[in-house]
């Protein structure tokens, strides 16, 4: 496997004393693609459909503290290269201890943190406070380690600088942990005097505004400390934050301008992205992100047309997190979106030490969207744009006149409907979801309406390219 090889080659470097991030890995970090700004585009200019599996516990250990097993990342980075998937994220959690999923004597712990914790005294959890001006080697050993043994993979990554989750209770439940009580900017937790609730409603939603700026300003050292330890590495992208509070756009943006600032003196810049939910999709289109990520179940199950206005990774987590489609990244591909995974692997909700996992009901949309990823290059993904008009179900992207891919969502409901400019077609169909591309007899397009129909029953993705161009 290439991470094994990555880690002898990576030893014998260290031995001649040279750094490991000279280890070859993905090459050059991903642009906005200049010729259409909906994809991104590698080093050789190749638009990319990112898609992949994420996991909560894949950089820090999260789970029952003395029962949870440790994360196998390199099963996982294993697991994602079975089904042909190119991107995470890496969660980021910024509290300690507790979850608002959990019952508050439940103790969730969350490790490494990016603070040491050399007290003295006792902070909430019964461990020693931390001091938030000193960054913990560990934590950021962790996350150059992950990153570049990802990128062996040939994965990118989108690097979680904050957490949503940490700041409160979910919805105000009481019954609940306050995953608020184990972070570092509680006020009982540090020993720099630093207080995240000045308004003290047992909260930490200033944290991701601009209203404490000592707060601010570590939030930025911290910032600048994860640029230079991974800033080099190509297959980084940066998000701000899983799902703040209604109350932190301006802090996001602030943060977003902060990265770009600090990056533009470095020879590497990277895309940085700003998700929801519970932010609508106007703030996200108006932020300086050059990726977004909106939410909402409807926007799952039925995008609209990506206009190119920003790069939109779709994230099943923010609007139908536990749940899997096999539709979902091809009506994402289609409408010129990415798409990516809440997946269920090996959480420890789900018995992460199991043998049986992970949970191999998902597969299905696991590898549907290797499928997708697979078709995407090989096409002229650049030239591509998806217009919902084109195809009677309102999946299809096309360049017209030349390349179309529709999708079939149930053959059932009868044939896919298309008219087509004038001109020979070889046609392809692909059975969803570990069928092979089938072709059958091209046909003469009349610039009238044509049927058609798969050689079977079931979801099917058609592919149509235009056999002579005069």
């Amino acid at each position: 496997m290439r991470n094994t090889i990555f880690g002898w080659v990576a030893l014998q470097l260290i031995l001649l004393g040279l750094s490991v991030g000279s280890v070859a890995q993905t090459e050059g970090p991903l642009k906005i693609h200049p010729k259409n700004p909906r994809y991104v585009a590698d080093h050789d200019g190749n638009a990319l459909f990112l898609t992949g599996s994420h996991t909560w516990a894949a950089f820090q250990e999260r789970g029952v503290e003395g029962e949870t097993p440790d994360f196998d990342y390199e099963e996982y980075l294993e697991f994602l290269e079975k089904h042909d998937h190119n991107f995470i994220r890496l969660w980021t959690w910024e509290q300690a201890q507790w979850m608002q999923f959990a019952e508050p004597d439940v103790p969730i712990r969350y490790t490494p943190n990016p603070y040491l914790r050399p007290g003295p005294g006792r902070a909430l959890d019964g461990k020693l406070k931390f001091d938030v001006t000193k960054f913990n080697p560990e934590y950021f050993k962790r996350l150059r380690k992950r990153v570049e043994m990802a990128g062996e993979c040939e994965i990118y990554v989108a690097v979680m600088l904050f957490q949503g989750f940490s700041l409160s209770m979910t919805r105000g439940d009481n019954k609940k942990g306050n995953a608020w009580h184990g972070h570092p900017f509680h006020p009982l937790n540090n020993v720099n005097g630093i207080d995240g609730n000045p308004s003290q409603d047992d909260t930490g939603y200033e944290v991701h505004q601009l209203v404490v700026p000592k707060i601010t300003a570590l939030q930025e050292a911290f910032i600048r400390k994860t640029i230079d330890t991974i800033g080099d590495l190509d297959n980084v992208l940066w998000e701000i934050c899983n799902e703040s509070p209604g109350r932190s756009p301006e802090w996001q943006y602030h943060l977003i301008r902060v990265i770009k600032q600090y990056e533009s003196g470095r020879p590497t810049q990277h895309l940085v992205g700003m998700t929801g939910i519970p932010l609508k999709v106007d703030v996200l289109l108006a932020s300086p992100a050059d990726w977004i990520s909106p939410g909402s179940r409807s926007f799952i199950e039925d995008p609209p047309a990506n206009d190119g206005a920003k790069i939109v990774i779709a994230d099943s987590d923010h609007g139908a997190p536990w749940v899997f489609d096999i539709l979902w990244p091809w009506k994402h591909l289609l409408r010129g979106n990415h798409f990516i995974l809440m997946d269920g692997y090996r959480d420890y909700r789900t018995g992460s030490g199991s043998p049986e996992k992970p949970l191999a009901e998902w597969d299905d949309c696991r590898d549907a969207m290797g499928q997708a990823r697979r078709l995407s290059e090989q096409i002229d993904l650049a030239s591509m744009r998806p217009n919902p008009k084109l195809a009677s179900t309102g999946y299809c992207l096309a360049s017209e006149g030349v390349e179309y891919i529709a999708l079939l969502p149930e053959s059932t409901k009868g044939p896919l409907q298309m008219t087509l400019p004038p001109g020979k077609y070889t046609v392809e169909w692909l059975r969803l979801v570990r069928g092979s591309p089938t072709a059958v007899k091209p046909i003469q397009a009349k610039g009238e309406l044509h049927e058609f129909v798969p050689p079977w029953d079931g979801p099917s993705v058609l592919h149509l390219k235009r056999a002579e161009i005069r």
